[in-house]
């Protein structure tokens, strides 16, 4: 049993939000709907909270109303090995007009800010040679998605 689940609150698209999020990741699947009832702050028959996985996390949402907004202060972090899994989780998570961010940051159409970073990057940036490490940095900051033939450029430097 997981023991700390994220919660998202949105205003009123959590079923669009969950939809988006388990198209995207593979083996992803809504695990439970729960609908407000007569009485409750939103009209009887529409979707409260659905709890979801992705990748094996599990994530609760609630159609909470306008009172809380999405933050870059929080983040979910995708790891990705090749250039193909980067790709894929950055145009399914900017699917239907999410707004790409820099050093492999985006914020998806609801505004929950993802970063898609692939392995690659975390060697790059760690390499033992500074200069190495320092152009790696040099070539994440001008980019948005990450790419991981420019980083692996980068590295090399113009004399390797």
């Amino acid at each position: 049993m997981q023991s700390i689940t994220p919660f998202l609150w949105f205003d009123d698209r959590i079923e669009e939000a969950v939809s988006l999020y388990v198209s995207v990741f593979p083996d992803a699947r809504i695990v439970c709907t729960s609908r407000y009832g007569p009485g409750a702050p939103r009209p009887a028959g529409t979707v409260m909270s659905m709890t979801f996985e992705l990748r094996g996390q599990e994530f609760m949402a609630l159609n909470g109303g306008p009172l809380f907004q999405f933050t870059p202060a929080v983040s979910f972090v995708v790891k990705c090995e090749t250039q193909a899994e980067v790709d894929h989780y950055w145009q399914g998570l900017l699917a239907g007009g999410g707004d790409e961010q820099p050093c492999g940051w985006l914020k998806d159409r609801f505004g929950l800010s993802w970063q898609v970073i692939p392995a690659a990057l975390g060697r790059a940036l760690s390499d033992p040679d500074p200069a190495r490490a320092g152009r790696a940095m040099q070539a994440m900051l001008q980019m948005k998605k990450i790419d991981i033939a420019a980083l692996d450029r980068a590295l090399a430097g113009p004399s390797e």
